[in-house]
């Protein structure tokens, strides 16, 4: 029914026959899932004017296979240099044999791209890869066989191309696609089923109602069976109920334009555009996936809070050194904690690893847990996690926003973490992901084989006497495609663990004990009256498998009585956060504790330097005059002291002699201008800030210095 017609009977009065307002919803529907695979999947050329051709014909060859975020960060892109790099990005990514020199997905999409051009832009306004033809042969490929109308008696040149699906990528296991010439003439279009119909592949039908699809379909078969067959759905020989078009057609065609993008992982790109400034352009190229884990784990030896983390790389290169039979790669890990921008504690390691054959054979099908654990003051941050090997110049990065709950908060629940084992190891040692004397073995994947164990651990932060008599945990595990069955459901009384104002549980169970399927732990802390604390989960997976490979954990344990070294991170972190008070009662303890690290003094001394406290930062540093290694330092924080003082004559003779040591920190410079300025020697103030300029020219205070002595101020 026309929707002239349709408005008739309404003006009447009256609606359509049941039948036919049936017929009119469905093609409503099916033209509502056409237009929605028609807008997200279009084949519009980017607007792409402001680049240079090259990367205009780069967005051209990758039209029907770039993400949208792909293409976004190209065109925020400010440099053909980072252009370049992510193209190549661009096509490792789809590299199916990483570490060859073939990228065999690369040359299979130049070749259908050029193919398509050659053949699909005759005799049309277009080029062929722009052709509806074009488009599908650049994403399916050539197809198991093609049947051809172009001189059927009473049809529209006309062309199926079959092909076999893969239903990882939600495509049908065999499908036709229909092309033909509109009225005859033209380039050859993708038929829909609904916007066409089977009234558009014939050049005369006794039906004029384009909506009797029953009627034209038959039309249809007695001119062509096997056209008939998918002129309603892509499917061969599938009839819809009622000879309506099925409105899976839009679906399965969206599906189709979406599969080229299936198993690119968008991250990479995101990556290249926040961190190419971090990461050098050698190693842009190679960014390799990760599973990750981090969380915060109190710790009841030192009473200080960690922020504990493993990350695996996907994959990882190694390189082999012949004269001692050894293969080997060389990671570096940088970690990066942030308060919004700003950086309040970063550090990098060097992770060299050495591997015989047979060793190197284990863990590159196993891969490699990196994991460490970090001091971290209260708040919430982000950190960021940077893993390089320096073999394959391959890099991972791992991001996540952490909370760190304070003294005076509420009762809260850390974890569930989940592990395969447990492991015993001493009280005083301080290893990732260790509660007491036991270290959870942790894979960030959370898969277990049959024969694993299913071990967790989880904490109680501030818990009150109230709490800790009458309070419990109640733990249910269900599946998590069925979560209204519980699997395992059981309570656990905080006072049956010792009183502690955070209490550690841990608890295992054996993985066998679960059918192979994905689980949720849930875990709710509640009060005597019932009322919910808070609330945690985790998920995991019990594979049917017996075994499954775990990473290799790299790690060191450190002795949990150096708890100075923790109390200076903390430390500098809350100076960071410009929390002083925090801060210098964190350097005093560190102190205290450890009075021989003298690495630590010398970030107390600075800390008491800038916050004004010049006597006592003088005080501090004589502790550290004997010691020929830190001479340097010794000058330069005796001399800013006495400047702090006004001692500007005292400042000089031990800023030089810091200078006669190193002659080029910007600070003792600067610091040494200062002085002679103040006690009128301008001359010899000038020279220094030059001094100072040559090496750092953008220094806009001291040119102002500069000019100012130089007008006589």
């Amino acid at each position: 029914m026309s929707s002239e017609a349709r408005l008739r009977y309404l003006r009447k009065g009256r609606g359509p026959s049941e039948g036919q307002d049936m017929k009119i919803k469905i093609r409503v529907m099916s033209l509502f899932l056409f237009l929605i695979y028609s807008l997200a999947f279009s084949g519009q050329k980017p607007k792409n004017r402001d680049l240079a051709q090259k990367y205009a014909d780069f967005l051209n060859l990758t039209e029907y296979i770039i993400l949208p975020q792909e293409k976004e960060v190209l065109m925020k892109l400010t440099s053909d240099r980072d252009r370049d790099i992510f193209i190549e990005s661009f096509w490792r990514q789809r590299d199916p044999t990483v570490g060859t020199i073939q990228n065999e997905f690369k040359d299979e999409h130049l070749r259908r791209f050029n193919y398509a051009n050659k053949y699909y832009g005759r005799d049309v306004a277009r080029e062929g890869w722009m052709t509806g033809m074009g488009r599908i042969y650049i994403v399916l490929g050539k197809p198991a066989s093609i049947e051809r109308f172009e001189t059927t008696q009473g049809l529209y040149p006309t062309q199926v191309w079959y092909y076999y699906g893969d239903q990882k990528r939600n495509l049908p296991a065999h499908f036709g696609i229909v092309f033909f010439q509109r009225d005859g003439s033209g380039e050859y279009k993708i038929y829909d089923p609904v916007t066409d119909g089977p009234g558009r592949l014939m050049i005369q039908s006794k039906y004029t109602d384009a909506t009797n699809y029953q009627g034209l379909y038959e039309a249809l078969r007695d001119l062509a069976p096997t056209l008939a067959d998918v002129s309603l759905s892509l499917i061969p020989g599938e009839i819809p109920f009622d000879y309506q078009p099925s409105l899976m057609n839009p679906i399965i065609l969206a599906n189709i334009f979406d599969s080229p993008k299936k198993e690119v992982n968008a991250s990479y790109a995101t990556h290249f555009l926040n961190y190419k400034g971090l990461v050098s352009t050698e190693y842009m190229t190679n960014f390799v996936q990760s599973d990750a884990l981090a969380t915060i784990i109190h710790d009841p030896a030192t009473d200080l809070n960690f922020l504990h983390f493993s990350i695996v790389p996907e994959h990882f290169s190694l390189d082999y050194y012949g004269q001692k039979d050894q293969y080997y790669c060389n990671f570096t890990l940088s970690v990066s904690l942030r308060k919004n921008e700003d950086p309040i504690f970063q550090y990098s390691k060097n992770i060299p690893l050495y591997f015989s054959p047979d060793e190197a054979q284990k863990i590159s099908a196993t891969g490699i847990a990196f994991e460490d654990s970090i001091p971290v003051i209260e708040g919430g941050y982000n950190i960021t996690i940077l893993l390089q090997n320096s073999v394959g110049k391959e890099f991972s990065l791992f991001e996540k926003a952490v909370i760190i709950p304070g003294k005076s908060d509420k009762p809260v629940l850390v974890g569930p973490i989940l592990g395969y084992k447990l492991e015993t190891y001493d009280m005083d040692l301080r290893i990732p992901f260790k509660i007491l004397d036991k270290k959870l073995v942790v894979d960030p994947k959370n898969t277990f084989g049959l024969n694993d164990g299913l071990d967790f651990f989880f904490i109680v932060e501030h818990v009150p006497s109230d709490l800790w008599n009458e309070g419990s945990v109640e733990i249910t595990i269900n599946s998590a495609e069925k979560k209204a069955s519980s699997i395992k459901s059981f309570k656990l009384r905080l006072k049956d663990y010792p009183r502690r104002e955070s209490i550690h549980v841990v608890r295992s169970f054996v993985a066998r004990d679960f059918v192979p399927d994905y689980y949720e732990m849930n875990l709710t802390l509640k009060d005597a009256r019932g009322n919910i604390l808070d609330e945690k989960k985790v998920n995991f997976i019990i594979s049917p498998a017996a075994t499954v490979s775990h990473p290799t954990a790299q790690a060191n344990a450190v002795p949990a009585g150096d708890k100075y070294r923790s109390l200076y991170i903390l430390a500098q972190q809350y100076e960071k956060v410009k929390d002083y008070e925090k801060a210098e009662s964190c350097f005093r303890r560190a102190y205290e504790l450890g009075p021989s690290d003298k690495r630590g003094l010398i970030s107390y001394s600075n800390f008491l330097f800038a916050t004004g406290k010049f006597k006592k930062c003088l005080e501090l540093i004589e502790s550290i005059k004997e010691d020929g290694s830190l001479r340097y330092d010794y000058y330069l924080l005796k001399g800013k002291a006495h400047m702090g003082l006004g001692k500007y004559s005292e400042a000089i003779e031990n800023l030089l002699l810091g200078n006669k040591i190193y002659n080029s920190d910007i600070g003792l410079l600067n610091s040494l201008a200062i002085c002679y300025y103040k006690i009128g020697e301008k001359k010899k103030a000038l020279e220094v800030l030059r001094a100072s300029l040559r090496l750092d020219p953008s220094q806009s205070e001291v040119k102002k210095m500069i000019d100012k002595i130089e007008s006589g101020g």
